[in-house]
């Protein structure tokens, strides 16, 4: 294990703990995921999602068609020009995922201590005795013994819509299982996972790339998550299949590691992936309750030296239903922000849940507050010792903006970039204070046609755990030197206009101007 990123200054006075938290244009540094759906999709609960801290929002294509989808994104396009804050498009896929259908759409009830068929063929009705799926290949990949979890959204221990099922024989292509746990399920489609199985499934299925040709292509999406990723070539694939669409080349690849597959290549996958999402809730199926919290620990801490953005889910599920979550939840929330996270992804907290605004509000104030008892000392000195003698020209000014900023006490770092990269690495170093990143666009042509980058990758950082984008005016290239103090007056104008940067605060500045990096520091006169 690694040491503690939480501090705490003793004697720590205990009163201070129920001091109201000040309000902020910035909820937290560290960034939410929300994801969209019957609950979360008209443009006043969006807008208040975005008004809330939400950065990125998901669109969840394993559920709902893809006119669904675009009219609550359309709605999300309004929301964006009313509240006027960035959000980012994630598309999540559905890849190999295995479900139990319901036409009749019926509740079933299954109860404990008795049996269920698992059989291949759809044509069949579900029962309580029998489970229609669409994979025909399970009595192949299973044995007596095997655990197979159904559920909406998966067995979590204390749900009554999830159950726990154990193979108990196999019959040509059926699968009889024992019920483990009495449970109702409701709805047309149940996920289903065979716990620690090989399923022979590609990754990237058919019905996902056309989603992507279509939808994705037609929005531009910034984030493709992939489902079930489990190895590099996964990733290598969905890259070859981005590039070759009209648009999507710049979109980045989030690995999304649910399984021990996913595990077990996970320093190859995280190589290849422009990022990672912790998936806990099949992942705490595939893995032993008293493990997941250290496979979390170990692999954040992987992607935090790699400088990759890591995303955990399944964190506050209670808010669902309530509008507090539980005692645990909340721990678990502050916990990840120390670990090192730099999101916080919501499924159904926001796309079915009754408090999709309240559940984004109240997870940005934990990580707000965990992130105050964030140990950046002890961060940056392991982060800097584990890149070593081995660091690049760009990193290492980075890392030095990052440590001017904590010595002079600057309330933010703004840095200019063009592809983002620079912010990215001031980010890895964790630093205490918002980088405000001028993403500067740049002309660039397919010998058809004209075009300015920079919105992709303004928008991209917005899954960055510390950077707040601002996509600067084109006429003001920042590598040119007539131009450095206007571009600079603007950034700091706007730094003002957010509340971040205040009279006689020093502000510490990252900036290339030709072939060199340079770091400044400017103390405001007023």
């Amino acid at each position: 294990m690694h040491s503690s990123n939480l501090r705490l200054e003793e004697p720590i006075r205990m009163a201070s703990i129920l001091e109201p938290s000040k309000p902020s244009f910035f909820p937290a540094m560290t960034k939410i995921v929300g994801t969209l759906g019957p609950k979360s999709r008209t443009v006043e609960i969006i807008s208040g999602c975005l008004n809330a801290g939400m950065s990125v929002a998901r669109f969840d294509f394993s559920w709902g068609d893809t006119e669904f989808h675009q009219e609550t994104l359309d709605n999300l396009k309004k929301a964006i020009k009313s509240v006027k804050k960035l959000c980012a498009v994630m598309l999540d896929t559905v890849g190999p995922e295995l479900q139990v259908v319901n036409k009749s759409e019926h509740p079933i009830s299954l109860e404990a201590d008795t049996m269920v068929v698992l059989t291949p063929d759809q044509e069949k009705e579900a029962s309580s005795n029998l489970l229609p799926i669409n994979f025909h290949g399970l009595s192949k990949a299973v044995k007596k013994g095997d655990t197979i979890f159904i559920g909406q959204y998966l067995f979590t221990g204390n749900e009554t819509t999830s159950v726990w099922l154990e193979v108990d024989e196999v019959k040509g292509e059926d699968v009889v299982c024992m019920i483990k746990n009495s449970a109702t399920l409701s709805g047309q489609l149940y996920t289903f996972h065979v716990s620690q199985i090989h399923i022979d499934l590609p990754t990237l299925t058919d019905k996902d790339k056309e989603v992507i040709r279509t939808w994705g292509v037609r929005n531009s999406i910034d984030i493709l998550s992939l489902s079930y990723t489990r190895h590099a070539e996964d990733i290598r694939h969905a890259r070859d299949y981005l590039s070759k669409l009209d648009g999507l080349d710049q979109t980045q690849i989030f690995a999304k590691i649910e399984n021990i597959e996913g595990l077990k290549h996970f320093d190859e996958i995280l190589q290849e992936a422009d990022g990672v999402i912790l998936s806990r809730g099949t992942l705490g199926i595939d893995l032993p309750s008293e493990k997941v919290f250290l496979f979390q620990k170990a692999a954040i801490y992987k992607c935090n030296v790699a400088g990759k953005p890591v995303v955990v889910t399944r964190v506050v599920d209670s808010m669902a239903d309530n509008l507090r979550p539980t005692r645990a939840e909340a721990t678990d929330v502050a916990n990840a922000v120390l670990d090192g996270c730099d999101a916080i992804l919501l499924g159904a907290e926001t796309l079915r849940g009754f408090y999709p605004v309240e559940s984004i509000s109240t997870v940005g104030r934990i990580c707000s507050e965990a992130e105050k008892v964030f140990n950046q000392d002890l961060y940056f000195k392991k982060t800097s010792k584990h890149v070593g003698e081995e660091i690049s020209h760009l990193e290492s000014i980075a890392s030095s903006a990052v440590r001017a900023a904590i010595v002079v006490k600057a309330s933010v770092i703004i840095c200019f970039t063009s592809s983002g990269r620079a912010a990215r690495f001031i980010a890895k170093y964790r630093p205490t204070m918002p980088i405000l990143s001028v993403v500067i666009p740049r002309l660039q042509t397919n010998q058809l046609q004209w075009t300015f980058t920079g919105a992709f990758e303004a928008r991209q950082s917005l899954i960055v755990k510390g950077i707040f984008p601002i996509l600067a005016d084109p006429r003001h290239p920042a590598e040119s030197a007539n131009t450095e103090e206007s571009i600079l007056e603007v950034a700091l104008d706007h730094g003002k206009a957010l509340g971040v940067i205040n009279p006689h605060d020093r502000v510490v500045v990252f900036q290339k101007v030709g072939d060199s990096s340079v770091v400044k520091i400017v103390e405001l006169d007023k």
